[in-house]
């Protein structure tokens, strides 16, 4: 299938969806590659007119985790029902962007995202009619997106409105003093090797709650989110504590900040039916109390029975989760769009 003049092609999420392959330059001037997807309901003729004459919707940006990509249909939907321009962006090396396997994810800085973000903000806002200058969007992030998101907000603060992270890779698992231990044995083997794997535990609970294929709701790709994940290398994991240490410095971010998390976490070796209620990946405890390093309005949202990511758990706890999501819009989200 063909792509459009302004280059979307058909995405594989079905019909109200598309894609758009984003080159990004980098400093030795070879493109890197990410990809901006879109959700567009096809609405009536009459309906697409009346739509035209409107002011510029208020648009959101996700950012997925790390070794994921998007595919949450109903998180889009939710936005886009609401009057939202929604657009998700798989990074580089992730999703519809992954170009190896082996090196999936790996970046050693986290600010490698910074220009294939700004290139889809700027994308956004062609979109939306607006010339230049800054254009406030809602940013969301799950996981290490979220730590990446937060990250890109405090840079840019006039071009996000508001910030929404599930479950934020704001601290490492048993807080600062595990982090504080970890960054010099980390340290030496990512400047010498960055490429090193690091042993380091590969199991697949969390992908046994979200796919179909187990006892998630969800048709994951096994081709773009391998149900264990990417390796884990040093350099990377460097450049995880770096940007975990510039968190609990404090960000200062101005904007209102939403952080959703589950109620509790299990992070044992062994598999449990309880983890189907639980985060199964990050310390869930951590990041509650490294959220109020974010800045000066933050609301935590601990959503009972929710997987890591929140708006994957099962229908009721889903629910519940939008409920929140909601109510924290109607307070804080775009003038007249509540």
């Amino acid at each position: 299938m063909s792509a459009t003049a302004d280059g979307w092609m058909p995405d594989i999420l079905g019909p109200d969806y598309a894609a758009l392959p984003l080159d990004v330059p980098r400093p030795d001037g070879t493109p890197r590659q990410a990809t901006l997807v879109r959700h567009r309901p096809v609405v009536p003729a009459g309906a697409a007119a009346r739509t035209a004459t409107r002011t510029p919707r208020p648009s959101v940006l996700y950012i997925h985790g790390w070794s994921d990509y998007f595919y949450n249909t109903g998180l889009a939907e939710f936005f886009t029902t609401r009057g939202y321009d929604f657009y998700a962006l798989d990074l580089h090396n992730h999703g519809r962007s992954l170009v190896s396997h082996d090196l999936g994810g790996y970046v050693d800085d986290l600010a490698d995202y910074d220009d294939e973000i700004t290139l889809a903000h700027s994308t956004i806002r062609s979109a939306a009619g607006v010339a230049g200058g800054a254009f406030p969007l809602l940013l969301m992030g799950h996981s290490t997106g979220g730590l990446v998101a937060a990250l890109w907000a405090q840079k840019f603060p006039a071009n996000v409105g508001q910030l929404v992270l599930n479950s934020p890779w704001l601290e490492i698992q048993g807080g600062a003093a595990i982090r504080r231990a970890a960054t010099p044995l980390v340290r030496p083997v990512a400047d010498l090797r960055p490429l090193t794997r690091m042993r380091v535990p590969e199991r697949t609970f969390y992908w046994r709650g979200i796919s179909d294929e187990a006892y998630g709701d969800w048709p994951v790709d096994r081709t773009l989110r391998p149900p264990q994940a990417f390796p884990v290398r040093a350099g990377w994991m460097r450049a995880i504590l770096a940007a975990q240490r510039r968190v609990a410095a404090g960000l200062g971010l101005p904007m209102p900040v939403l952080v959703m998390l589950s109620s509790r976490s299990m992070l044992g070796p062994v598999w449990n039916g309880a983890m189907l209620r639980a985060d199964v990946v990050l310390d869930v405890r951590a990041l509650a109390l490294r959220a109020v390093s974010l800045g000066t309005s933050v609301s935590v949202e601990r959503v009972d029975g929710a997987l890591h990511e929140v708006f994957l758990s099962g229908g009721e706890v889903r629910r519940d989760a939008y409920h929140r999501l909601d109510r924290w819009l109607r307070g804080y989200g775009p003038p007249g769009h509540a």
